[in-house]
């Protein structure tokens, strides 16, 4: 029954969550139209969610999970580069934060080409911006290469 831990606690989240959301006012017709009402989305998520442990729940009463082996320093490096990126998201740039943590994290997990690993690593974040910003004409909180970007 130890393996019922994370469905149950994701359950209680999503619950929470759930009712969080039944808290929020309605938002006046005027201002929302015929679109939906602001906290549908997040229900909406929290029931797939309540999906997806329900499915969890089955297949682990299908086959139950093995006991898993202590995790390598791959692993725990991943945590760290992941602990690095605030402090470059929030001190430098968002951008410069993922291109670095992404070219470390390729070195870390065997990528052996530099050239490859920096490929990746910029064209990631070149593509999100891009994409987000012209496409989809969301902005970005404000770094050095957005400040320059944005002017």
């Amino acid at each position: 029954m130890h393996f019922l831990f994370v469905p149950g606690l994701i359950t209680v989240f999503s619950l929470a969550v759930i009712w969080a959301a039944l808290q929020l006012d309605l938002s006046p017709a005027m201002i929302v139209g015929d679109s939906l009402q602001p906290r549908v989305f997040p229900i909406f998520l929290m029931i797939l969610n309540l999906g997806l442990v329900a499915l969890l729940v089955f297949q682990y009463r299908k086959s139950p999970p093995k006991i898993v082996a202590r995790e390598t320093y791959h692993t725990w490096s991943t945590m760290a580069l992941f602990v690095l990126f605030y402090p470059l998201t929030v001190y430098l740039d968002m951008f410069i934060g993922i291109a670095v943590v992404m070219f470390l994290m390729c070195l870390l997990w065997g990528e052996r080409r530099i050239l490859v690993a920096a490929a990746v690593a910029l064209a990631t974040p070149l593509t999100m911006f891009f994409l987000f910003d012209l496409v989809l004409r969301v902005r970005f909180p404000r770094g050095l290469l957005t400040n320059w970007y944005y002017g």
